[in-house]
């Protein structure tokens, strides 16, 4: 009998204990709270969302910025080295050798080589009634014929110089010069070093000789013949092997130059791109950090949202204590709360950055690239300041007693 009496205690016992909550029961329970109050529940998640969409944005954008950088570098080459003059010993300019490209030319593995010569005396105008003074920064240069295979220039209008216009008074406007000078189509004419010259051609913007955008580029004959030009290069543009690049970079002073090596500069227009990009890099650094503060600024407002729901559901608080819910069981409810409302502002914040990610850099003609790491990381960010945000107020709500929490009104 008193056996018997002892398995029902501990049977009534063990039924005592109270159940444990199912994952989706938890859900359940955790977003009942968000349901019942949507607007102060969007515009705490508007808080993450902000920080989040910011941070995908710069990431995105500047990710989006090196593909376009290395889909043009792949297109236009990496292997393009140019030599100019330097200093001479007393710190003047130097000049290079007249015969100096066609020597860098015979290098092995130099796949090709062709050079510019800047015409010092020679101004371009659109009309012979414009003030001297107002040439618009454009610069006078002399070209060989291979140029644009050289570098990869592209016409955007009208053709190169040929063997034939390359000696008489024909000129191709790099893209900003055209601009400059009204030009819009080839067959009109400017004014140029006190000459006439008819526009063959216009040029399409080139990055890795930006310098012959805002240049008037003629032949090397007709700048000799009709302007004086002394025939010195001013730029030499070399195209090499890949795998000879350092090879053929530690021979072009050397040879461009061989009496006076030390006033030849060698230089290779992609690693400029490459420094800018890292100055893009390091903005991009500062960009983040205001992001990150953006999205401290959203998880204090979830914990802000949690405390007062805390204050003002403390009779369901004590409603739950008194049915049998366990502090653990409501520790857990609050903390799913504040979890799934950083959640949705993280999702949302996610969304939001591919967005501005994809209109900025469809306005740019750039590649959308938004890392998967970035997406990944900022759901988990807002998950990690959710529970943050989260654990006080849960605290809080699980150390409240039910009957203090029934009687508050």
């Amino acid at each position: 009998m008193s056996r018997r009496r002892s398995g029902r205690s501990s049977k009534d016992e063990g039924d005592d204990v109270p159940a444990r909550l199912a994952p989706r029961d938890v859900l359940k329970v955790g977003g009942a709270g968000l349901r019942a109050r949507p607007m102060r529940v969007f515009l705490s998640a508007l808080g993450i969302a902000i920080g989040i969409a910011a941070m995908i944005g710069v990431v995105g954008i500047s990710t989006s910025s090196r593909a376009q950088l290395q889909d043009m570098l792949d297109r236009l080459g990496t292997n393009l080295l140019t030599v100019g003059p330097g200093n001479d010993f007393f710190g003047d300019s130097a000049k290079l050798p007249k015969e100096s490209d066609g020597m860098i030319g015979r290098i092995p593995d130099v796949l090709s080589a062709s050079a510019t010569g800047k015409v010092d005396n020679a101004k371009v105008y659109r009309n012979d009634r414009i003030d001297e003074g107002e040439s618009g920064g454009i610069s006078v240069q002399a070209a060989r014929l291979g140029l644009p295979s050289t570098i990869g220039l592209k016409l955007a209008a009208g053709n190169w110089l040929n063997e034939g216009t390359s000696r008489y008074p024909a000129v191709v406007l790099g893209s900003a010069a055209a601009e400059r000078l009204g030009v819009g189509s080839p067959n009109q004419q400017v004014w140029l070093g006190a000459k006439w010259f008819t526009v063959v051609g216009i040029l399409s913007p080139n990055q890795l000789a930006p310098e012959l955008d805002s240049a008037a580029l003629i032949g090397w004959e007709a700048a000799e013949t009709h302007l004086g030009f002394d025939g010195h290069p001013t730029n030499i543009y070399t195209r090499v092997e890949k795998k000879s690049i350092e090879t053929v970079w530690g021979q072009l002073a050397q040879t461009a130059n061989p009496e006076s090596p030390n006033e030849i500069k060698v230089a290779r227009p992609s690693d400029v791109l490459a420094a800018e990009q890292a100055t893009d890099q390091a903005f991009t650094g500062l960009l983040l950090g205001l992001g990150g503060v953006a999205l401290l600024v959203g998880g204090v407002g979830v914990a802000n949202t949690m405390v007062i729901s805390v204050l003002e559901r403390r009779a369901e608080i004590g409603l739950r204590r008194s049915l049998g819910a366990t502090r653990g069981q409501i520790r857990l409810q609050f903390l799913t709360e504040s979890q799934l409302l950083a959640a949705l502002g993280g999702v949302g914040g996610v969304a939001l950055g591919i967005v501005v990610t994809a209109v900025y850099a469809l306005s740019q003609g750039w590649p959308t690239v938004v890392p998967p790491w970035a997406m990944v990381g900022g759901v988990a960010a807002t998950l990690l300041i959710g529970g943050i945000a989260g654990l006080y107020p849960a605290i809080r709500a699980a150390r409240l007693a039910p009957t203090e929490a029934l009687a508050t009104p």
